[in-house]
Formats: C-alpha cells, structure tokens, sequence
C-alpha cells in the first residue's frame, strides 16, 4: 500500500531554472512505493526501516555561490552544509546525517584546504545534531565545487503545496543581510561585520521548524534560498494559487539600508536576493498568532506575516494592505540571462 499523503511530482514555479528542471523530471516514470514525496519539494521523503526520511543535495560551486576573497575555506564549508540543512528544516525534518563530495583543485588538496571545508561542514551538521558519515573525492582543474547531500527523520513532511487562498504567509527572521554583504563585495567594500556573518555563517532554522511543525497551525513551507519573491512563488504555484506580498510587512535586516541606500532599494533586495536561509510558512488566518509571543521568546527571532495566498498564479507586491498591487518577478535564478 502506498504511504499516506504521497506526492510524486510537486509543482514548480516560474522561470528558466525551473523550466529546466520540469524537462528533466518530465518524463512519466512511475516511482517505487517506497517513495513518499518525489520531485519538486525541498526534500525528497522516502520509506525505509519503517521510518520516513527526507533527502536533499545541495552543490556549492566557487564563482557561483562564493568568493575565496570573501570568506576562508571552513566558511565555505559551513555554508555549504547549512544550505543542504536548511531544506530539511523547510520539510521540519530532524538532521541526521550528511555525505560531503568535494573536486579540490590540486593546490587545495595539498594545502590543506580539504580539512578545512570539512571541519566547515561538520560544524555546521554538529550546530544541528547531525555528522558527516560519508562522501567522496575528486580533483578537479577549477572550480573548486562543494556537494553535501543531507538526511533526516521526519514523521510528517511539512510540503509546499499545503496552502490555499486566504492563507497567511509568514516568515522567520529578517532579511537581506547576506545579499546586502555580497553588493558591498561587488562594490569593493568590506560589509558590516553583522551583514558578512550572515552570509559567511547562516543559520539553518531546524529548531524553528521542528516547533512550528508542532503546533500543528503550518500548512506549506520553504527556505528561503532564492527571495522572498521567488521562495514565496513556490509555495503559490505547488499549492495553485497566487501570492500578495505586502511591502510595508517585509522585515529588512538591520544594516541593509545603509548598502542599498533606500528603503525601496532594500525592499527589492529582499525580494529578488537569496542566501537568508530563514522560512517561509502558510497558515491558516489567526493560526499563529497563539504562538507568536512563545515563538520570539524561545528562538530570539521575530515572526511576521508578510502577505497571503490568493485566487490566481504568480507574485504580486502591494506596498500597504489594500492598495495598488503590482507583479513581481521570480527570486535569484541560475539561468536569469537566458530569460533575458
């Protein structure tokens, strides 16, 4: 019998990066009962032991994700752990083990440079009760490149496509501090302290998860990996539905205004700029506010409902509850030129 609430294929959202990931999972090959939640999500969630475990990869590539004259290579290595453990936090699943695969470049492997990504990683598993229990490596002639696939136990995966229209959209922390640390890099100026940390060392918000899952009031969740626009749209186009974002809402990071300039500028940072790694939840209207006090008291974080599902598809911004609301565009995307 298959497992309860098995979903094969989740909807994607809009964009070249994802048009070519549905052309590569297009094909309808049917998939072994023992998988619980197939392409689309954060996780994949498989049957095993008569236990559910969800399953993520994440690569880290240098050029692409980092810099080696922004952050030292331990760095390197625990954000790239933290992105693989951020997507189990977005399904509310418990860390229990990741593999690391690393292509070090020969001047990597002879510096010692494997070491230190690997203490970066396991750092990161540790922060999240989880340890590095296998992996592999090549050499590579450049880039160095990072893959960390990570598993967890999870009873009842927390999925993108729970919401509906009249839906809250909530999220966890603030945002724009790591992408207002790499604008000030690509200016050639060296960020706050508090904007380089957030970008050098997230935070993947398992605990948050965990809790919020709990309470039994989270109907669909992602991270937030690429914009709250982006992110956000995942949760409308897997749940068919449209989503309103409501500016004035939107919790910017301290420090990110003082990079942008304005508060508009900072705005359209966080909706089109990713690596905050905090979460994005639907719950049904009043469903966390019970909670919100508790929530902020035990995490030192705020909640804030930032927008809703509506009827419809796609992402749009209003600046203040009811007024004039206009289309946004997706978050960070790997093929953005391609669009262009």
């Amino acid at each position: 019998m298959a497992p309860p609430h098995r979903r094969t294929r989740v909807r994607l959202g809009a964009g070249a990066e994802f048009d070519l990931i549905r052309a590569l999972i297009a094909e309808e090959v049917e998939l072994p009962a023992s998988v619980r939640v197939g392409p689309g999500d954060d996780c994949a969630v498989l049957e095993a032991g008569g236990a559910s475990w969800a399953v993520t990869v994440d690569l880290s590539v240098e050029g692409i994700h980092f810099r080696r004259e922004w952050l030292d290579l331990e760095e390197v290595g625990w954000r790239a752990g933290a992105a693989a453990l951020s997507a189990l936090a977005a399904v509310a699943a418990e860390p229990a083990a990741v593999l690391l695969a690393l292509a070090l470049p020969p001047e990597d492997a002879r510096s010692g440079g494997a070491a230190a990504l690997e203490r970066g990683v396991r750092a990161a598993a540790a922060s999240v009760g989880a340890a590095i229990v296998g992996g592999d490596l090549s050499r590579s002639q450049g880039p160095l490149v990072i893959d960390v696939a990570a598993l967890g136990r999870v009873a009842t995966p927390v999925l993108r496509d729970g919401g509906c229209p009249g839906h809250e959209l909530w999220i966890t922390g603030r945002l724009g501090a790591a992408a207002a640390a790499v604008t000030a890099w690509e200016r050639g100026k060296e960020p706050a302290p508090a904007l380089r940390r957030s970008f050098a060392r997230p935070e993947p918000r398992v605990r948050e998860a965990l809790w919020l899952a709990a309470t039994g009031a989270v109907r669909a969740m992602i991270d937030l990996s690429d914009g709250l626009a982006g992110d956000a749209g995942h949760i409308g186009a897997a749940s068919g539905c449209g989503v309103l974002l409501t500016g004035v809402h939107v919790p910017v990071a301290e420090g990110v205004r003082s990079v942008t300039g304005n508060a508009a500028a900072a705005l359209q940072l966080v909706l089109s700029s990713g690596e905050d790694y905090e979460l994005c939840l639907a719950a049904e209207p009043g469903a966390l506010e019970a909670v919100l006090t508790d929530f902020e008291a035990r995490f030192g974080l705020p909640l804030t409902c930032v927008g809703r599902l509506v009827e419809g598809e796609g992402v749009a911004l209003e600046y203040e509850r009811g007024s004039d609301a206009r289309p946004l565009a997706g978050g960070y995307s790997h093929f953005a030129r391609e669009e262009r």
